[in-house]
């Protein structure tokens, strides 16, 4: 670990935006490796994933956050007090918009959030592969007229289109500081969160429209048998309904079946081992409005 600051510089950077602006896109982009999850549906993030980029002279703290929205249930308010905590904690705020999408009520109201903020904070227009460059010019020009912003950066976190300038301007405002973290770590996560976020992707990509954000994963149990190099994970889908738990699982199981091999080949990946996963589906009514259970989904209040 490089515990000299001199010539080093180390900055926490946090990911703000509405849900589904390629947030947790840019953030594996970033760090090459699949850390976050994604999905087309908005609210896939829901705690604090920090992603660790380590070069030569730097070390880039990344949050991703909740994408910042009203929220309608106690889930929802966690998430909020999560995303509006770290604007306090960091060294430079990259505020994430979609080009394809434009000025509208959701940027307004996080833009409200920052008028107390002394941080930096970066204009970051992420898909910009998806809009002619005029289009990406006036959406620059309105922006302006709404907030100082120390930078404005359009990148394609998809095609990595500009990313490493973003690197390299963020760099410009973090301040001097030691190698935080061991130069081949990636996340402060344990193995078993972020086993648990593979499993909820596949969940939620795979049942599309079907099954809400109502659906959380727990681990009930991961442990390496070192005598045949494989790691067995037993885990629970939960959801909130029966009828969510019938889609869960699919005529014959055969859902449950895709959703544990798409998630079972990231986590052999993540752990560089074979992986033996068995998955069960257990329905808690209105897990996200108490408090007790969303605690035991790693929600806890009193860390934030």
């Amino acid at each position: 670990m490089n515990n000299s600051t001199q010539g080093h510089k180390s900055g926490f950077i946090s990911i703000i935006g509405r849900p589904n602006v390629g947030k947790s896109t840019f953030l594996n982009r970033v760090i090459g490796q699949k850390i976050a999850i994604m999905s087309d549906k908005p609210q896939t993030t829901r705690n604090k994933v920090q992603g660790v980029l380590t070069t030569n002279d730097a070390q880039f703290i990344f949050i991703d956050t909740p994408g910042i929205h009203k929220p309608k249930h106690k889930l929802g308010d966690f998430m909020m007090k999560v995303a509006q905590n770290t604007l306090k904690e960091v060294d430079v705020i990259l505020f994430m918009v979609n080009a394809e999408e434009g000025y509208g009520r959701g940027e307004e109201f996080i833009l409200e959030k920052f008028q107390s903020v002394r941080t930096p904070i970066f204009l970051v227009i992420n898909k910009i592969d998806k809009i002619h460059p005029d289009k990406l010019m006036t959406l620059i020009d309105s922006y302006k007229e709404k907030y100082e912003f120390s930078e404005i950066i359009p990148i394609s976190a998809l095609e990595g289109n500009n990313v490493e300038t973003l690197l390299e301007q963020i760099k410009t405002y973090i301040p001097e500081g030691p190698q935080y973290y061991p130069a081949d770590q990636v996340t402060d996560h344990p193995e078993r969160f972020i086993v648990s976020e593979l499993i909820r992707e596949k969940a939620l990509h795979l049942t599309r429209e079907e099954i809400p954000h109502s659906l959380a994963v727990l681990i009930d149990k991961m442990e390496r048998r070192e005598d045949k190099d494989v790691v067995h994970v037993m885990a629970t889908i939960i959801v909130e309904r029966d009828s969510q738990k019938g889609i869960v699982i699919g005529k014959q199981g055969k859902m449950l079946k895709e959703i544990g091999q798409r998630a079972r080949l990231d986590i052999e990946n993540l752990l560089g081992s074979k992986v033996f996963l068995e998955l069960w589906v257990k329905v808690q009514k209105d897990w996200r409005n108490k408090m007790s259970q969303l605690r035991d989904f790693g929600f806890r209040d009193d860390e934030y």
